[in-house]
């Protein structure tokens, strides 16, 4: 069995996904692990599939170019990688949200600080909501903190980029029950 990373972008219309997993199937390919989202028009898909090695990516390219063609996308493509095994991964423990203005920076400025401390983002997710006269960018991500870190310290350099960034930042503990 071999691995293959799956990502798929197009302007997003019905039937898309149909497209992609039918294609997975015909080609034996096990959905290990996925993500479908609509970004700013754009349908954006990545998976995680497993296969038997037989036409391997060759074979899976040749019909997600079908699909790619067919449902006029801008891009459906697989690369084998490699397995990550059954390494259990810690849950997150942490939820953050950051709310301002809408304004480039935040989110590097956001994953410097998490990455300064070895935090580890397991979901991260942006939005512009609000009017067009008065956009509000929100940012929401589940982290897991690595074990020595107290969850004060990082509120303190997160309390930093919120003064830097002019937006406003809340980190808590997440509730395992909820997902």
């Amino acid at each position: 069995m071999s691995t293959y990373a799956v990502a798929v972008v197009g302007r997003d219309r019905p039937g898309i996904a149909a497209a992609v997993v039918n294609a997975l199937y015909e080609s034996d390919a096990n959905i290990e692990d996925s993500r479908m989202s609509i970004l700013g028009g754009h349908f954006a898909m990545m998976l995680v599939v497993s296969m038997d090695d037989g036409d391997g990516a060759a074979g899976l390219n040749a019909k997600l170019e079908k699909v790619r063609t067919s449902m006029g996308l801008e891009h459906a493509l697989a690369q084998q990688i490699e397995d990550a095994g059954s390494d259990a991964r810690p849950a997150p423990t942490h939820v953050l949200t950051v709310y301002g203005a809408d304004h480039p920076g935040i989110v590097a400025a956001v994953c410097d600080a998490l990455a300064a401390r070895s935090v580890n983002i397991d979901d991260l997710a942006t939005r512009v909501v609000g009017s067009e006269d008065a956009p509000v960018y929100t940012l929401i991500c589940e982290l897991t903190l690595p074990g020595e870190l107290e969850p004060a310290a990082l509120s303190a350099d997160l309390d930093g980029v919120a003064v830097a960034q002019g937006v406003e930042v809340s980190l808590r503990e997440l509730d395992q029950d909820i997902l």
